[in-house]
């Protein structure tokens, strides 16, 4: 399983949808009802704030430990969001920081895609082209069993991987297994700032195209754009048809799915968020122009479709521009807004509710697919046992859902994790078969005379 992204869910728990305001203090606020109203709130908030001076002066005078004012107020206010739903939290600088890298895409390290092996190395998904892994020779396929001559623990690949990230300039030695080598190899490379793009575009035959997002961020728009016509200006006629995969995709930058929704839309509202504040309260369409120019798009989702991803799916079912195939997806229709605070930590707080175009929400009910698809392990006979997949209603606390499925029959498992499926192999994926099966079917129904249709 990804360690990388384990980290991310950890932290971010799905990747949320997420704003970003300028300070806490710029927030608006609503007025209260009238002047009664707010004088009984004002009495109140005052109880209420007497209560906690007196908790937290007992604390502090008594814990067995001494413990510093700003340790207690940072508990106190983390514990204040953690108790509202499973995406609101307070982060730290660090925390903060990564929020930010991921949401940009870019950061200070070695360029390497790794997932954690049973015997707890790390396995080379890939390196990233043009970066210090990739002009090392790292090859796909090769495990690093320590890192600067400490070996990887259980309880260390989180800090393994973050041990692989640092300033700029700085080095670090990786121990490579390889298969065709007796003796470890030991490669040092110099950390330099990697640009990571989400998204991956391939031919799968002609006429046919794979698009992977693997998560929404800053520049996944423009990129998704600029090699959508890359690939359609190699093509000798226009595409027939597009797989889009979105498994375990955990989200994003909402409007990075916007856009990307709107590169397959001529028009029509996209999504639209309420929420209490203004801010929060919107609505956008499509402007006119489709990158595919109406041919028909697959999507592939699962349990770990969460968030952004699901804006996506929705939107484009909704607007009848592509089926989705695979397993009911995360159910995640909250926006967080990030809000930094002067000492450089931030609080990320779910300020509204997302609305597909026909006017659904998908809070912990989840996208349900046109199309069925076992999970891979079943498609392709492999017997291994595999824990129960965790959506937004199985999270303790979470936003009710205007349509929750209680039904476990309704919500089908589809528990395997897709891993990243290298570069030349997207065929050799039943998910992606079965898509591409059902743009051919799709097809030959098109061009078939309205004449033979009986």
């Amino acid at each position: 399983m990804n360690r990388i992204f384990l980290r991310w869910t950890a932290l971010a728990l799905f990747a949320p949808l997420f704003l970003v305001r300028p300070a806490l203090a710029e927030a608006p606020a609503e007025p209260a009802a009238g002047a009664d109203a707010e004088a009984d709130g004002e009495s109140a908030s005052l109880d209420e704030i007497r209560r906690f001076v007196s908790v937290f002066r007992a604390v502090k005078e008594g814990y067995v430990d001494p413990i510093d004012d700003a340790t207690l107020m940072r508990a106190a206010i983390r514990g204040l969001l953690v108790d509202l739903d499973p995406h609101s939290a307070y982060l730290d600088a660090d925390q903060s920081r990564a929020l930010s890298e991921a949401a940009s895409g870019a950061y200070d390290g070695l360029g390497l895609e790794v997932i954690q092996q049973p015997d707890r190395s790390l396995l080379v998904i890939a390196p990233i082209d043009d970066t210090p892994a990739a002009r090392a020779g790292i090859r796909p396929g090769d495990v690093i069993t320590a890192i600067d001559g400490k070996a990887i623990t259980a309880d260390g690949v989180d800090a393994a991987i973050d041990s692989m990230r640092g300033e700029i300039g700085t080095q670090t030695r990786l121990t490579v297994m390889r298969e065709a080598s007796r003796e470890p190899l030991q490669i040092t490379l110099t950390r330099e700032t990697i640009r990571v793009s989400s998204v991956r575009v391939s031919r799968l035959e002609p006429g046919y195209a794979y698009l992977r997002i693997s998560s929404f961020q800053a520049n996944t728009g423009l990129d998704l754009e600029r090699k959508i016509k890359e690939l359609t200006a190699q093509e000798s006629s226009p595409l027939k048809g597009l797989v889009l995969d979105l498994r375990s995709n955990p989200g994003g930058l909402l409007n990075a799915a916007v856009e990307a929704a709107d590169a397959f839309l001529d028009q029509g509202v996209i999504v639209s968020t309420r929420g209490r504040l203004p801010h929060s309260r919107s609505e956008v369409s499509a402007h006119p122009g489709d990158l595919l120019d109406g041919a028909p798009i697959a999507i592939l989702v699962d349990a770990n479709t969460a968030s952004a991803a699901e804006v996506l799916a929705g939107a484009l079912r909704d607007h009848h521009r592509a089926l989705v195939l695979g397993s009911t997806t995360f159910g995640k229709g909250s926006v967080q807004t990030v809000l930094p605070l002067d000492n450089g930590d931030s609080i990320k707080v779910t300020t509204a509710r997302y609305y597909t175009p026909n006017g659904s929400s998908i809070q912990a009910t989840g996208i349900v697919p046109d199309v069925l698809l076992q999970a891979q392990g079943e498609i392709d006979e492999v017997a291994s046992y595999q824990p129960p997949t965790l959506r937004e209603r199985d999270l303790p606390g979470h936003l009710a859902g205007d349509n929750e499925i209680d039904d476990a029959a309704a919500v089908n498992s589809g528990a395997v994790r897709v891993q990243p499926i290298a570069r030349g192999e997207e065929l050799n994926d039943a998910g992606v078969r079965e898509a591409l099966n059902l743009l051919k079917g799709l097809a030959v129904f098109r061009d078939r005379p309205s004449a033979q249709r009986h």
